[in-house]
């Protein structure tokens, strides 16, 4: 990746579950990072580590040559940018806004041409994947989404966070690319707990199957990441919302619908994590190791007396 630029003054708005790390690793390469949270008491770690905190959004934005975005949703995103005090209000020409977000791509699009109008400044949608340990290690995948230009402008924030970055096209290309991705991996993690709720049925150590698959045809990183807490009923700290995915996959399955794309798989992946949400012992905010509860109970709700 070019090297460029790496003294730039970096605002990153939204440290949640991945955005902290982010931040932490940004700092860890020298980065000069402001940040500002809705949330204001998450920001005491990363100040704690050298990072300046804003009073605002807005001010967060203002003096930043590269402002990162890593929020919930799309709606948090277009609050952000052009709520109240939003920060187009605070960004100039040279500015590139940096979307780490998973967010909706139309919406993007839509968002994209805005800021460029209200502003100038440039809008590069960049989500990612790798989660959590990634994140820390600086081995994040980027789907980039934007003028291929803004990608060498975007290399201080890249070249510490990513191990690789694709250009996939123009604004929204880039969150396009995650819902593919998440499409796999949502409906893996369901594959995932159905398989190990079928092998504890069976009577094999179920803790030792993600090792046994390795390395085969059947391994991926997220069998790997969350089979062995399947497995072992771990789901502190949590890596990844049920909420989050149900979210990514009513996604897919409204842009496939959109498209004309058959998505059968994705639809009845989406009622499962419907039904996974309604469960008070797994629901929204768990995460989605507990999703082996739900194979588990439906195993159990099909016994014949």
């Amino acid at each position: 990746m070019v090297e460029a630029g790496d003294t730039v003054r970096i605002g990153f708005i939204g440290t949640g579950l991945i955005g902290t790390p982010m931040v932490e690793r940004l700092l860890a390469c020298g980065r000069a990072v402001t940040v500002w949270n809705r949330s204001a008491d998450k920001l005491a770690p990363l100040v704690a580590a050298g990072a300046q905190a804003a009073a605002s959004a807005q001010d967060c934005a203002r003096d930043a040559d590269l402002v990162c975005l890593c929020l919930t949703d799309t709606a948090a995103v277009e609050a952000v940018v052009f709520g109240g005090a939003g920060i187009a209000g605070a960004m100039r020409p040279d500015q590139l806004l940096i979307d780490l977000s998973s967010i909706a791509p139309d919406a993007t699009v839509r968002m994209a041409a805005r800021l460029e109008a209200e502003c100038g400044a440039h809008w590069l949608d960049a989500p990612v994947s790798g989660g959590v340990p990634a994140a820390r290690a600086g081995r994040l995948i980027v789907f980039a989404g934007g003028d291929a230009d803004d990608l060498v402008h975007a290399a201080p924030v890249f070249s510490a966070l990513a191990q690789r970055v694709t250009h996939m096209g123009g604004h929204g290309a880039g969150q396009l690319t995650k819902s593919c991705n998440q499409q796999l991996v949502a409906c893996n993690l369901l594959a995932i707990a159905e398989m190990l709720a079928f092998a504890e049925r069976t009577g094999i150590d179920v803790a030792q199957v993600p090792a046994a698959l390795a390395g085969g045809w059947a391994d991926s990183l997220p069998l790997q990441v969350f089979g062995p807490r399947m497995a072992t009923g771990v789901d502190r700290p949590r890596l990844g919302a049920v909420g989050t995915f149900r979210k990514d996959i009513a996604q897919v399955v409204r842009l496939a619908g959109e498209a004309g794309a058959d998505v059968p798989f994705a639809r009845a992946a989406l009622a499962a994590y419907d039904e996974a949400m309604a469960r008070a012992d797994i629901g929204a905010e768990g995460d989605a190791s507990r999703l082996i509860r739900l194979r588990r109970v439906l195993d159990t709700s099909r016994e014949t007396p």
